[in-house]
């Protein structure tokens, strides 16, 4: 039987064969984000994609409390109440490499990384994105292309041991990196430079041969994909939207690169016609992660304000204020990212489109809070006008009794709203070029 993974491991050829062969790459770990994405691909009929980081997921819990093998379980778990189907299931891993344990030395993060390569690999995780660029302890921040290459095929060495004692897929790989680094970037939108061609084709190579002298050829020959910057990217209030002209050249080298696509990190809050010009130009496997997370937060706090003009209650905190409280007692995952005074801050907690506030729904408070919300709305049908004065995003599907007016379903709604986007995008239908004509 053919599976997602199967058919995710041709991603190139089909590519190369004129297929809309693009894949969206949902990178979150809220599970109503993961529910929202299934019922997504089970509305549609596609594959799906969901991808952990390094950070996120690991053998030792990462920022999540979650191992490999318990991802896994939570995102089968969640297939299972809405039926979706595993064969059409990728689970993948991004950035796997030293990055959770950079400030260690060299080898004893790369230990670290090889166990957590091999507990993804043991899971099950079948799309492996093998990111060793990072110094380490006492190394220069960024490392010679050897070095990376060779910590690389070290890893895949790793998952091909853990992966060959289980039955199921072998391991495709992603190779390259970009910035920013797993977690978010610091640096100014305006110093974004594109990938060169030379760049991605060594990339590639030098990867090629680290893998040969490893005895590891017939692993590499797995590897479909490169990670590169085709120029886009996103701040706390800014977007750098696609520009096909800035990155043909580097659309070009696929050419010379048989068997190989591009990944685009951060290709969030992309209008759907760059996103259509960037898998038209070869940058078929687009990842989304804060996005997603920053609809499920306007979808909340947009039932927050009906909840209190549907079902007030006497001294009831409206979720922003408890989201406040939450992000202010720990300010680790947002204080180094938003620059500016109190104002700005406060402004940039909530509503960056770097969204950090995603780092905080799984906090015990904020998870009280949530529930209470939607406790208080219930199955109630919310009025059509406040869904336009709170949730406008959602109004024409509502109106068109496309999505149901309650509270979960417009959560589901408005993260799934995204998913269409990218969706409307890999069918090509929202771009009437053709394959490498300008735009």
């Amino acid at each position: 039987m053919t599976t997602a993974t199967d058919r995710f491991a041709r991603i190139a050829d089909r590519y190369a064969a004129g297929e809309a062969a693009g894949i969206c790459s949902v990178c979150s770990a809220h599970p109503l984000v993961i529910e929202a994405t299934l019922r997504h691909g089970l509305d549609h009929g596609s594959d799906v994609l969901i991808e952990a980081t390094c950070n996120q997921v690991n053998q030792d819990g990462g920022y999540t409390g979650m191992t490999p093998a318990d991802f896994r379980r939570f995102v089968e778990d969640i297939a299972a109440e809405v039926g979706f189907p595993l064969d059409r299931l990728v689970l993948g891993g991004d950035h796997l490499g030293p990055n959770p344990w950079k400030a260690l030395p060299a080898e004893e993060a790369m230990g670290k990384a090889e166990a957590m390569i091999a507990a993804f690999a043991e899971a099950g995780f079948t799309k492996l994105h093998l990111d060793t660029s990072m110094g380490c302890a006492g190394e220069p921040a960024a490392l010679a292309d050897e070095t990376v290459a060779r910590r690389a095929a070290r890893l895949a060495g790793a998952a091909e041991r853990a992966a060959s004692a289980k039955d199921g897929s072998l391991p495709v790989y992603v190779v390259g990196t970009e910035v920013p680094v797993p977690g978010g970037a610091f640096e100014a939108l305006d110093h974004l430079v594109v990938t060169t061609p030379e760049a991605a084709r060594r990339t590639i190579e030098v990867h090629r041969a680290a893998f040969a002298a490893a005895g590891l050829e017939e692993a590499f020959r797995r590897a479909v994909g490169a990670v590169v910057q085709p120029g886009v990217e996103f701040g706390n209030a800014e977007v750098v939207v696609y520009e096909p002209e800035t990155a043909r050249a580097l659309s070009a080298t696929l050419g010379a690169l048989p068997g190989f696509v591009f990944e685009a990190h951060s290709t969030d809050y992309q209008p759907v016609g760059a996103l259509a010009a960037l898998v038209r130009d070869g940058f078929v496997i687009l990842k989304v992660g804060p996005w997603l997370t920053f609809a499920l937060r306007e979808a909340l706090y947009g039932l927050s304000a009906i909840a209190d003009v549907l079902a007030p209650e006497a001294g009831a905190e409206a979720l922003p204020a408890t989201m406040e409280r939450v992000m202010l007692a720990s300010p680790d995952n947002w204080r180094k990212y938003y620059p500016g005074g109190d104002a700005e801050q406060r402004m940039q907690r909530h509503f960056s489109f770097s969204d950090r506030i995603r780092y905080y729904w799984p906090e015990p408070e904020a998870r009280a809070a949530v529930d209470r919300l939607m406790a208080r709305l219930g199955e109630r049908e919310i009025p059509l006008p406040l869904v336009s004065q709170h949730l406008g995003q959602l109004y024409a599907d509502v109106a068109a009794g496309r999505t149901e007016p309650r509270a979960r379903p417009l959560v589901l709604a408005s993260v799934a709203r995204v998913l269409d986007i990218y969706a409307e995008a890999i069918a090509g239908r929202s771009l009437g070029t053709e394959r490498g004509a300008p735009s």
